[in-house]
Formats: C-alpha cells, sequence, structure tokens
C-alpha cells in the first residue's frame, strides 16, 4: 500500500510516494534529508540560471557570426574557381580549334546558371564573341563544349568584359598593386548579388610554384566605373609542390588585423585549383581570432575561434 509523505521546505510543500511495506521511518528520513536537499541545490541553481542563459545566447550568436562568415567566403570562393578554372580549361580547348590568334581581342569567364563559360571576343570596335566554351560544373573534359560560331555578345558577357578592361586600366594606374617577379595577375570579374567587383589574384609563370597573397579587389559601381581598390593580403607567399623531397600537405599562413580575420575567396580559390597538383590535404589560414581549415578532399571550410583551437590543442596534450 503506498501513502504520500509530506515535506517542507521554506514556503513550498513537496510530496513523495512511499510504500509503507517497504521503508522503516529511518529510511524515511534518510530520503526526506536527501529530497530537501536537492531542492536547496535546485533553488541555489535559480540564481545561475540568468548567467547560464547569457553565456548561451552569446555562444549562439558567435557561431550564428561565424557560420555567415563561412557561408558568404565559401560562395564566393567557389564562384572564382569556377571562373579560373573555365579560363584554364577554355584557353586550351578553344585553342585546339582555332588557330589564328592575332583575332583575338581578349577573353573573359563567368557562371551562368550551373555551367561555367569561358568565351573569346574579337579585336573589332564592337567586339563579337568569336568563341565559347561551356563547362559542367564538375569540369568533366569530356562534357565541355566549343562553340566557334561568331555572334553578338548578351548584354552581361558585355558587363563583364567591360569590368575586365576597366580592371585592367586601373592596374595600370594606381600605385596600390604591386609586381614580382615570375608571376602575372589573373582577373576575375563577379557579378552577384547586385555588386560589380573584379578580384585581382597573383599568377605564377613557373612550374611547381603556388603563390598566396598580393591579390586585391576592385569594387565598381552600377556604370562599371571603380568605386574602391583594396589589398586582400599584406605579402606575397610562395609554396613549392611537386618535389616528394619537400612534399607539403599542409600549407598555412596567417593573416594580420588589417586584414581579413578568416579565409579570403582568393585563398579558397587557388587552394582548389592546385590541390590535386599539389596533394595538399588541408590549408589552414589563422589569425588573431580565428583559424580557417579547408579540407581539400571535401572542399569543405571549417572557421573556429582561436580560443576554441587552443583548447583543442590543450586536450590533445593533456
Amino acid at each position: 500500500m503506498s501513502f504520500f509523505t509530506k515535506f517542507v521546505c521554506g514556503s513550498r510543500k513537496y510530496y513523495a510516494p512511499f510504500s509503507a511495506t517497504s521503508h522503516t521511518r529511518e529510511t524515511l528520513g534518510e530520503i526526506a534529508r536527501n529530497i530537501i536537499n536537492q531542492i536547496n541545490i535546485i533553488k541555489h541553481m535559480k540564481s545561475f540560471l540568468p548567467l547560464i542563459i547569457i553565456f548561451v545566447s552569446i555562444n549562439i550568436t558567435a557561431q550564428g557570426k561565424i557560420e555567415k562568415l563561412k557561408n558568404e567566403v565559401l560562395k564566393e570562393g567557389i564562384l572564382l574557381f569556377e571562373s579560373e578554372s573555365a579560363s584554364w580549361y577554355g584557353s586550351d580547348l578553344f585553342f585546339e580549334k582555332f588557330t589564328d590568334r592575332e583575332k583575338i581581342g581578349g577573353y573573359v569567364s563567368y557562371t551562368e546558371g550551373e555551367n561555367p563559360k569561358c568565351i573569346f571576343l574579337s579585336k573589332d570596335e564592337n567586339p563579337k564573341v568569336i568563341g565559347t566554351v561551356t563547362f559542367e560544373k564538375t569540369f568533366n573534359l569530356k562534357n565541355a563544349t566549343t562553340d566557334l560560331t561568331p555572334r553578338e555578345p548578351t548584354q552581361l558577357e558585355k558587363e563583364y568584359f567591360a569590368l575586365r578592361v576597366n580592371a585592367l586600366k586601373r592596374i595600370s594606374s594606381d600605385t596600390i598593386f604591386k609586381h614580382y617577379k615570375n608571376t602575372n595577375y589573373n582577373l576575375v570579374p563577379i557579378i552577384s548579388n547586385n555588386e560589380k567587383k573584379v578580384y585581382v589574384i597573383t599568377g605564377s609563370t613557373v612550374n611547381g610554384v603556388v603563390y598566396f597573397g598580393n591579390d586585391y579587389l576592385i569594387n565598381f559601381d552600377k556604370k562599371n566605373n571603380v568605386s574602391k581598390t583594396s589589398r586582400l593580403h599584406k605579402g606575397l607567399i610562395s609554396v613549392e609542390y611537386g618535389d616528394k623531397e619537400k612534399q607539403i600537405v599542409a600549407p598555412m599562413h596567417s593573416h594580420i588585423p588589417e586584414y581579413s580575420d578568416i579565409i579570403t575567396p582568393t585563398d579558397i580559390c587557388t587552394t582548389m585549383l592546385y590541390q590535386k597538383f599539389a596533394g595538399w590535404e588541408k590549408n589552414y589560414v589563422m589569425s588573431r581570432k580565428y583559424i580557417s581549415i579547408w579540407d581539400c578532399s571535401k572542399n569543405d571550410l571549417t572557421i573556429m575561434t582561436m580560443e576554441a583551437w587552443e583548447k583543442i590543442g590543450n586536450e590533445k596534450k593533456e
């Protein structure tokens, strides 16, 4: 037979069910004391509840900020990679079929829907498209198509080409741009979310060398006029690959406070372009606030605070 025993703690009353045949009075007294102790603990915890809520809220906010930064830089970095890949492979495929290079006035790459494209334009006063190379997102070259039918450029293609031409003019006249031996500039125009911009990436003219840094972002207004020019890294670092004795599986560089706290779209683009050739597994970019970790096998980005990263390192040491 069961009954309810009443306990009083402060101004509150608590009831607990017990079996009359299975508990002695001493046992009931011990149970009563345990329950009262637990109630007192709960009462004390209530005073810490606001602090716990604030801590959790701050943590959720921080995670939300990191996720937003990650999504933005990842999207932009992949756009750059698609554009540069279209330029790399598009040039090879185009020149296999088009041999009169004197007629070429320039090229530009962009992504339309699910298809990265590289187009080549004539030297005419009003340039015509004289070659279009279209890819799938996977860049399987067997599925790429090359069309040499002359045509008028679309309005979007005119916009991209104008950005490229105006960026070249700015590079030749602005002293912010630095030039290094055995390098050249790769221009990557992007039109996305009502923004027009051109990334300027330093590429190597020597096999077996990859450069990170000496890259820039040129922003344009709606009329394709330069509105702002910024440097994305302070300097330039080189990473060699191809030599088994000097094999690097995870390149790493750091960002100083005046520049980006996380990996840049140009860092992602360069890593994706070379990771298979170089045999990289990861790429680490560190700043005072964050560490960005690019997984080369998954093409995935992880960003965490330096505090969290150092905590993981300390736990591993223990």
